[in-house]
């Protein structure tokens, strides 16, 4: 999940919520939407191998 924030950056959050905390887990933050979604690919990727 990708969403942008006030500062004009986008951030990665994971799909489900962390039952400990109740949020999601950031998965890292980017300047380019294009680089969001980019990194969502990798992380897809490497929770099937």
């Amino acid at each position: 999940m990708i969403r942008k924030l006030k500062s004009g950056s986008y951030r990665l959050y994971s799909r489900k919520k962390n039952p400990k905390t109740g949020k999601r887990r950031n998965l890292g933050t980017f300047k380019t939407r294009a680089a969001a979604k980019k990194h969502e690919k990798a992380v897809q990727f490497f929770k099937r191998n």
